[in-house]
């Protein structure tokens, strides 16, 4: 899904803010389950964004778009019950634009939006089907006591 408020000046404003309770950046995606903890957590917090392509020094790396997509839908419906909502976005980011963008012409980034859940709580589900609850707490995901 595409979302209007994507646009430069907010990628801009969002890329000045510090990794808190709704902001976590990531270079990639390399595991389902820690996404889906992070996920389950923006959730049951007040919802928040994931910059996938951003190191936590806010240098733009950029990733292939179509995998990290892959890997954060797959995670939402594997591991969290019930799904988080999400909207994904892919950002083609130019360095005149954007000058902590690595050289080069273009590269790609992912803004993920995860909606504060209105009801439900967001459970984790590991591998061995136990079900788990985050929060966010600063920049931290933390287990929920429920």
């Amino acid at each position: 899904m595409k979302s209007a408020k994507f646009d430069e000046e907010f990628i801009k404003n969002l890329l000045k803010q510090k990794e808190g309770e709704k902001l976590d950046f990531k270079l990639k995606i390399t595991s389902k389950e820690k996404i889906a903890k992070t996920l389950s957590a923006l959730s049951n917090s007040q919802g928040g964004f994931i910059v996938v392509g951003m190191s936590d020094q806010k240098k733009i790396v950029g990733i292939d778009p179509e995998e990290e997509r892959y890997m954060i839908e797959a995670s939402n419906e594997e591991f969290c019950t019930p799904s988080a909502s999400l909207i994904i976005d892919e950002i083609k980011v130019f360095q005149e634009k954007f000058p902590s963008a690595e050289l080069g012409s273009e590269t790609s980034m992912l803004i993920v939006e995860v909606k504060k859940s209105p009801s439900a709580v967001i459970f984790f589900k590991n591998k061995i089907g136990e079900m788990k609850a985050y929060k966010r707490i600063n920049d931290r995901t933390v287990a929920m006591s429920i």
